[in-house]
């Protein structure tokens, strides 16, 4: 199979039916061997009803769905087990992203032997507020934590190899930042090319104003795990060994200022030098149990499922 291709979508059943035509008419003209994956991921409206249609119709339309809303990250890690295509395309339900870039898209990372292609909505049709503002606040900011140079990561329309969504895992909201996610994992060889946006025909768009906080911390997450997901004892260990090296200093201080110096004095427990190495050797002890749990939790916490799924249309 040449290409699988993966929709999440949340309350879109009015844009489905359109969607799958759209795609179908697209590949089919160029001849290519493909499969539509849908992941309904917990709607509340029929698209699970129209999905399931589409199913019956069409052998190479599949579904799956979710038995609440889990995010779309995991309805793409979902789809990326399920996908069997040499190459995999992921792009939203509410016909904002044009199938019809999709065989230049896959053209041009056939031609330079790409990982990954992203696409760059260059001209948006989007609230200036409330998506435009954001996306290129944490653009800017992904470009500056991850050293990849790309305008829009969180651009829906994406054309990747197998091999590569095969070999990441997509978590919490990280799907905005799949192409570091895809970098940290080795898959490096990564591209733009502009495509057209749509203006969105039908609904409302599934993102709120908490989309400003959950990109913050999401970035937060980003910068750690880049740094260090698969060593988190570097970094708390460091700080770790820090505060206790604070902590000792401080206490040896104390010790040799009260038997050679200010033997009348007042108790050690009356100064402030006391209670700042005792904070920092409690904290220096803290930081290195963090460094321990989170090295535990990496060596049994890969494989954890983080969706149920309640209906599929695979056999």
């Amino acid at each position: 199979m040449d290409i699988s291709i993966i929709i999440p979508l949340l309350n879109e059943s009015e844009s489905l039916a359109q969607l799958h035509d759209w795609i179908v008419q697209t590949l089919e003209k160029e001849k290519y061997s493909f499969e539509i994956i849908f992941i309904d991921d917990g709607s509340s409206d029929s698209s699970w009803e129209l999905i399931s249609s589409l199913s019956q119709q069409h052998k190479n339309t599949h579904g799956i769905q979710f038995s609440k809303n889990f995010g779309k990250s995991q309805a793409l890690h979902a789809g990326f087990i399920k996908a069997k295509g040499e190459y995999v395309v992921t792009m939203d339900a509410d016909l904002q992203d044009s199938p019809e870039e999709i065989p230049s898209m896959i053209a041009q990372l056939k031609n330079k032997d790409l990982d990954l292609i992203s696409g760059w909505k260059k001209k948006r049709y989007d609230s200036i507020l409330f998506k435009n503002l954001p996306s290129k606040l944490f653009n800017w900011a992904a470009r500056r934590l991850s050293g990849i140079k790309l305008h829009d990561f969180n651009c829906g329309l994406k054309v990747y190899k197998k091999e590569v969504v095969k070999n990441i895992q997509v978590i919490g909201e990280m799907h905005r930042y799949i192409p570091v996610i895809a970098a940290h994992e080795g898959f490096d060889k990564i591209e733009e090319k502009i495509v057209q946006h749509q203006a969105r025909k039908f609904g409302k768009t599934k993102f709120g104003a908490d989309r400003f906080l959950n990109g913050f911390l999401d970035l937060i997450t980003l910068w750690f795990i880049n740094g260090f997901g698969k060593r988190p004892m570097h970094f708390f260990g460091f700080w770790g060994t820090l505060m206790l090296i604070v902590g000792f200093g401080f206490t040896l201080y104390l010790g040799i200022d009260k038997l050679y110096f200010n033997t009348q004095s007042r108790l050690i427990t009356q100064r402030p030098e006391f209670y700042i190495a005792l904070t920092t050797m409690i904290l220096g002890a803290q930081s290195f149990i963090a460094g321990f749990l989170g090295e535990i939790l990496i060596r049994h916490n890969k494989n954890i499922k983080r969706y149920n799924i309640t209906n599929t249309t695979y056999e």
